[in-house]
């Protein structure tokens, strides 16, 4: 069953609110130190590095080989959880107000338009 343009809009307005709330979890910084997507980028490329090596050491029978494969992948994993360090970074005024938010939260506006719907019936 097609759900109607008030629904669709609903819905819509919906996944705009918690796509901008989960944007706002992911960006806040976690004691000062967030990860950083070079990290993650290098990391990655260190792990698929590795695996390869791995899979070559493991293939040819070359131990040493496959251990330094898997100390790279080891290596990579560590560099990507890594919190980057970002000389750029400003500490957050403590006296400086909060962003203003809406008289009514999201969820009150989301119930009374449902009052709104259920008193139309």
């Amino acid at each position: 069953m097609p759900l109607s343009e008030q629904e669709q809009r609903l819905l819509d307005e919906m996944e705009r609110h918690l796509m901008r709330n989960d944007a706002d979890v992911v960006s806040a910084p976690r004691d000062g130190r967030t990860l950083s997507y070079r990290n993650i980028v290098y990391g990655t490329v260190l792990v698929l590095l590795g695996l390869g090596g791995l899979i070559v050491g493991v293939s040819q029978q070359l131990i040493v080989v496959g251990v330094i494969g898997f100390v790279v992948m080891l290596g990579g994993v560590l560099l990507a959880v890594t919190p980057g360090r970002g000389p750029g970074k400003i500490p957050a005024e403590p006296n400086r107000p909060a962003k203003p938010h809406n008289a009514s939260s999201f969820m009150d506006r989301m119930n009374d338009r449902w009052d709104k719907r259920q008193g139309e019936r």
